[in-house]
């Protein structure tokens, strides 16, 4: 006769300590997408319902500049870590605390056309974004740190599913709320959303301290970089960053074009971002469950490779829509098929960025990667225009898949079929940290 003793089987304790780390990485997900939401698409109807001229509107795009220039103190927060609960948490909890006030800051503005009052949102809303911004880099090392390699695939797919369940939440249900009860309101809820998350930040599971914290300012600054180095070499480190670059360029090529070319055949402007912002995230959704799903049985260099093909493949929807047209049914098709496909490939790329991070380091060696990736969506992208005005829409999307050739030469190189993590990748049986 057995007696028990009410303790879980290891097995089942290690189970559910992945889904209480993947739960934990889905919330944070949520965290992050909120507050960008809301200043600006959220922001971006508040004052075109005001009366502010389309022009004062447009400038809210520099509000995007923090999450482009993040990598320049994200050494700061490797260095000085705020300790309990420990130190990702510990900034994570607080910037929760600050962007929640930042938005319910809003409530007590009313936009105008007045340059005074504009300047006033514009600035408090370039306040959120650095708060914001900062959140993202410790939020990216947290799930760097906190994951471990086989539990990737599915932390990759819960952030993704928290950051579009945040886009759906401001798309939809901050424009209804705004709608019945005023603008203000929309954003009283945000903030105390964002205030309710830091406590649940805090409770979340805790990263193990890692041996050799950062010592000082400078090895903050330059430590990510020589640590990366060391590692990789100069010639494997230029391939990693070339390759985190193009992984994605399928992509962002599609997604800078996509609307223009929409418009241009004729749906109306309510159609595209119903399909689009409805229909589309919810396809982007599934996609990545899935892909995180499938994560754990191919292994993440496998993964990269076959959710790169079927991603660049997908454009084939945009191009089959080009050629033979096919209505609303064809919209609905189209942009269910990229972006399923395209939920797929973001859940394989955050794991290969998360796999090249040494925990020492991971919120700035993260945001660098993150900041060579946003090359792909800005300067490598902005041809796309250009080339589709010369070479008509059906060959440009066709363009778009062949931009994913140069990622899988790299692929055969950094990260091939047959291993499992890619040449370069971060591993913490041979480090000393």
């Amino acid at each position: 006769m057995s007696v028990s003793t009410g303790e879980r089987p290891p097995s089942e304790a290690l189970q559910a300590g992945a889904w209480r780390r993947i739960l934990a990485v889905g919330v944070e997900g949520f965290a992050s997408g909120l507050p960008l939401m809301s200043i600006s698409t959220l922001l971006q109807g508040w004052l075109t319902a005001s009366g502010v001229p389309v022009a004062m509107v447009g400038l809210l795009g520099l509000t995007e500049l923090p999450y482009t220039l993040k990598l320049f103190w994200a050494p700061l927060m490797d260095r000085w870590a705020i300790p309990w609960p420990d130190r990702r948490r510990g900034w994570m909890a607080l910037l929760q605390v600050l962007l929640g006030i930042g938005l319910l800051s809003f409530t007590r503005l009313q936009p105008s056309a007045s340059q005074a009052v504009v300047l006033t949102i514009g600035l408090t809303a370039l306040g959120v974004a650095i708060l914001s911004a900062s959140q993202d880099v410790v939020l990216d090392a947290y799930r760097t740190d906190l994951l471990p390699q086989a539990e990737r695939g599915g932390g990759a797919a819960a952030a993704t599913l928290g950051y579009r369940g945040a886009m759906l939440f401001i798309g939809a249900g901050g424009f209804l709320i705004a709608g019945r009860f005023g603008w203000q309101a929309a954003f009283a809820t945000a903030g105390l959303l964002m205030l309710v998350i830091a406590p649940i930040t805090v409770l979340a599971p805790r990263l193990q301290a890692i041996h050799h914290p950062v010592p000082n300012l400078r090895e903050a600054v330059l430590g990510p970089a020589r640590e990366f180095l060391g590692r990789t070499g100069p010639r494997r480190a230029l391939q990693i960053l070339v390759l985190v670059m193009l992984y994605r360029w399928p992509d962002g090529l599609l997604g800078l074009m996509a609307v223009p070319f929409l418009i241009q055949s004729g749906f109306a402007p309510e159609t595209i971002g119903a399909v689009q912002g409805g229909w589309g995230i919810g396809a982007a959704m599934a996609g990545t469950a899935v892909g995180g799903a499938w994560f754990s049985r191919l292994g993440l260099n496998r993964a990269l490779w076959v959710y790169g093909v079927i991603g660049a493949f997908s454009n084939l929807a945009y191009w089959a829509l080009a050629r033979f047209g096919g209505g609303f049914k064809g919209l609905l098709v189209t942009v269910s098929v990229e972006n399923f496909c395209s939920g797929m490939v973001v859940s394989a790329f955050l794991a290969l960025l998360m796999s090249l991070c040494n925990p020492r380091f991971s919120a700035a060696q993260y945001a660098l990667l993150s900041g060579i990736y946003a090359l792909s969506r800005s300067v490598l992208s902005t041809p796309g225009g250009l080339i589709a005005s010369q070479v008509g829409w059906s060959s440009f999307f066709g363009l778009t898949v062949a931009a994913a050739v140069p990622s899988l030469l790299l692929l055969t190189v950094v990260a091939p079929w047959r291993e499992q993590l890619p040449r370069g990748a971060f591993d913490p049986n041979r480090d000393d940290t």
